[in-house]
């Protein structure tokens, strides 16, 4: 009667016997610095017990890069944060990197935590985190010490490098552009104000008005779709003051244009539009739409050199001052009735 073969102990087994996650167990494994003596001790003792060997092929990235980066983003399908991983992509595979990514539906410190080390149980050698949302801020200062790490769009990233576009940059062009086509004031729909993005836009749009000494409107809230846009067009097409609107996206301004256009108000004659963005649809609305351009191209490049300092230089990256946008303008945009 033939003999089974002896099983193979696997990390799972280890992080069972030790009472630890397998997370865990990996960090000993490739002596991470975060684990608690005791706690390394245990972990110790469990791969001695079940003879536990790592397999060769993590033996063999042990002692060098596995050209791999690991994106950590969330679950969406909006524009900017689908072309900054695209960008980010890019980069990469110019410089000879692959990627892993970990999309999470809420971006919060134990989702985060969880995913950077899913992604270096796979030996990533090093972690790229898209956070565009505020409650990503404690998510991304929890991060496990060791890890070379690069923020995307925050700017309470702590020590970590971290790489932006200027978003009150771009509200102020787009107002001031307004403004410049002889418009009184800008109205403006914002987005959700849990992102960061949408709180930068709301500062640059009000910041371009103050300084031009010309009256704030009130701000009407939208939540980046175009059917807030759109909502906010059906209440702002009442008001004949209202001669410029600086939608917070190009979706909200999609569903701006449609409200007026049923509302018998004309774009641009009796109301200018100015989006965010510049998704590929934008040259092709009626009228074609007023925008800021976002480079995502140069923010995957710059995240990309960041990571590189990091891996070179074992400390902290050179911060990159933030990428600067750039104003498209089409027909949906023009001087007011009274110029």
């Amino acid at each position: 009667m033939s003999q089974q073969p002896a099983r193979v102990a696997v990390i799972r087994d280890v992080a069972r016997l030790a009472g630890v996650s397998h997370q865990t167990v990996s960090r000993v494994l490739n002596n991470h610095p975060s684990v608690r003596e005791e706690t390394r001790d245990r972990v110790l003792r469990a791969v001695q017990q079940l003879n536990f060997r790592p397999n060769a092929m993590a033996r063999g990235l042990a002692g060098r890069r596995s050209r791999l980066i690991g994106v950590v983003s969330f679950d969406t399908l909006l524009y900017g944060p689908a072309a900054t991983l695209l960008g980010l992509e890019r980069a990469a595979r110019r410089a000879g990197y692959g990627i892993r990514i970990v999309a999470l539906e809420q971006l919060d410190r134990a989702g985060v935590a969880e995913a950077v080390d899913r992604l270096t149980e796979q030996s990533v050698d090093g972690v790229v985190i898209i956070a565009p949302l505020m409650t990503a801020a404690a998510a991304v200062h929890s991060l496990p010490t060791g890890v070379p790490a690069v923020v995307v769009e925050s700017d309470t990233a702590g020590e970590l490098p971290s790489v932006s576009v200027d978003q009150v940059a771009g509200a102020r062009l787009a107002v001031e552009h307004l403004l410049a086509l002889g418009h009184r004031t800008v109205w403006h729909v914002s987005g959700p104000q849990d992102w960061l993005e949408a709180r930068d836009r709301v500062d640059g749009w009000r910041q371009a008005l103050e300084a031009a000494g010309c009256r704030v409107p009130p701000m009407v809230s939208g939540d980046w779709s175009p059917r807030s846009g759109y909502e906010a067009g059906r209440l702002l097409a009442d008001r004949p003051d209202v001669t410029a609107v600086f939608c917070a996206n190009d979706q909200q301004a999609l569903g701006m244009l449609r409200a007026l256009h049923e509302q018998g108000r004309r774009a641009p004659e009796d109301v200018s539009v100015v989006g965010f963005d510049d998704i590929p649809e934008a040259a092709y609305l009626s009228p074609p739409l007023t925008t800021v351009r976002q480079d995502f191209d140069e923010v995957g490049r710059r995240c990309l050199a960041a990571l590189l300092e990091l891996f070179d230089g074992g400390g902290p990256a050179v911060r990159h001052p933030r990428v600067p946008p750039s104003l498209v303008v089409r027909a949906s945009s023009g001087p007011p009735r009274s110029a």
